[in-house]
Order: C-alpha cells, then structure tokens, then sequence
C-alpha cells in the first residue's frame, strides 16, 4: 500500500515556474514506477511525465518535453515534478500516481495508487 500527497501547485503567470512535491507513504515506494498526470475541466487524464524506480529512465509527452523535468529521491520517498515555460495549456488538476509495473506507464489506467491532486492555474 502506498499512500501518495501532493503539494507545490498554484497560480503563476504565463512563462513563469512551479515544482511539484509527491510525498509517498510505505517502505516500498522505490520499487515502484512513478508518474504525473494531469486533468483540466471536461477532458480526460492525460499523461505528464513517468520515472523508472532508480530514476535512470523518464519519459515524457511532446506537449512538456524539454519544459517538464521529472524526478525522484529516493531516500526521501519523494517525487518531482519541475515544470517551466508554462503556458495555459498546462492548468489543471496534477496527479502523482504509482506503478508497479512499467507496462502501460504512459496510461493512467495502469497506475495503482493516486494522490490528491494539487491544482496548478497558468494565467496568460
């Protein structure tokens, strides 16, 4: 069981920067994948960024390529989410979520365990 806590969104301005906290419970949280997603009003979940369990391997979407850095501490039992550039596009509702498995790692309906979320606004 892994219990998962988002922090770090808010409201920034159209260029500016926000990093994204996902504090997880449980001793195992470094054997697990771990990913980002996001939701805006009326369209369905949409992968963001997704680590693999040693941090080596990220994988990201073209749409925050190059803007989206995703990464883990281990230690910590955290994951981050360092989004820069942003535009309007990327307000919504952020997601962490964990993954026992890297099959499907790109596709929110193979993650087993969801935090919160934390809303992030980008005014243009």
């Amino acid at each position: 069981q892994v219990q998962l806590v988002e922090s770090g969104g808010g409201l920034v301005q159209a260029g500016g920067s926000l990093r994204l906290s996902c504090a997880a419970s449980g001793r195992t949280f470094s054997t697990y994948f771990m990913g980002w997603f996001r939701q805006a009003p009326g369209k369905e979940r949409e992968f963001v960024a997704a680590i693999s369990v040693s941090g080596g391997i990220t994988y990201y979407p073209d749409s925050v390529k190059g803007r989206f850095t995703i990464s883990r501490d281990n230690a910590k039992n955290t994951v981050y989410l360092q989004m820069n550039r942003l535009n309007a596009e990327d307000t919504g509702v952020y997601y962490c979520a964990a993954d026992n498995s890297i099959v499907g790692i790109t596709n929110w309906r193979s993650y087993d365990y969801w935090g919160q979320g934390t809303q992030v606004t980008v005014s243009s």
